[in-house]
């Protein structure tokens, strides 16, 4: 009886030993080849939060590979652990499929960086600056300062405008005047205040032509690129200097108008 204790101690002593170590060893490693991982990462210059998510994914896969090893040492059978842990991860892959769609699609935003952190985009009826790419979700502020969070999934199977791509942008303008006006001394006037705005740039050049003959005026369309820090400035500043510009000359902004006729059908004047 003593010498089967003797060599049941030994046999599994032997084994918890070794499993002790190679937990240690196994763990001590881990850390070393996410330590290379992370500076790879960093030297190729992938995404902060693509490089920290999947340095905490592989980190976790070869910590859970890690402790089946030590169980498999220490005598358990581990087929029937790795079935469960498989079943496992299925049901949660199933219960968690939209969060999956959000991780993948998370991961080809930031792959292929259609926005970034600091642009302003528009997606889904939502406009903003992107604050933060997640790997779930898209963090926008708005102009008025709202917090809005826009699941990646729906995101990246949408339309997605980014108005700051581009280091300039088009300003579009239309301007309505009375049929009374002169067609040549509006657009001269309007042709006036563009080319003295200094944030406006020479090329591409301003396009400045009557578009529309409308019920109630005659509408001229206005085109003039700016920087893209600039679009709103350059927006506000031609709708307030062309309407003084108007006035100063006498041209008319009309209301919207309609002639009505009348016939007497009784024959009374």
């Amino acid at each position: 009886m003593i010498l089967k204790l003797n060599e049941f101690a030994v046999n599994y002593g032997l084994k918890f030993i070794l499993a002790i170590i190679t937990l240690i060893l196994g763990w001590w490693i881990i850390k070393i080849i996410c330590k290379v991982i992370k500076k790879g990462f960093k030297k190729r210059k992938v995404e902060e939060t693509l490089s920290t998510f999947l340095n905490k994914l592989i980190s976790a896969t070869l910590k859970l590979l890690l402790i089946v090893i030590v169980i498999g040492i220490l005598g358990v059978e581990t087929a029937s652990l790795v079935a469960v842990i498989a079943a496992a991860g299925f049901a949660v892959g199933f219960a968690l499929q939209g969060s999956l769609a959000n991780f993948a699609a998370g991961v080809l935003i930031i792959l292929t960086k259609p926005y970034v952190k600091g642009d302003y985009i528009e997606s889904q009826g939502n406009s903003g600056t992107v604050m933060a790419v997640d790997i779930l979700v898209t963090k926008l502020k708005t102009v008025d300062g709202r917090i809005i969070f826009l699941p990646n999934g729906a995101i990246f199977n949408n339309p997605i405008i980014n108005v700051t791509k581009e280091d300039k942008l088009r300003v579009d303008l239309v301007f309505g005047v009375s049929y009374k006006d002169n067609v040549k001394k509006v657009m001269k006037i309007i042709n006036s205040v563009v080319s003295k705005h200094k944030l406006i740039l020479k090329d591409p050049e301003p396009f400045i032509r009557l578009g529309e003959l409308a019920d109630s005026s005659i509408n001229f369309t206005v085109r003039a690129w700016t920087k893209t820090e600039d679009k709103w400035t350059v927006h506000f500043d031609l709708i307030e200097q062309i309407k003084e510009a108007f006035d100063k000359e006498g041209i008319n902004i009309p209301f919207p108008q309609m002639d009505v006729n009348l016939k007497n059908r009784l024959g009374l004047k």
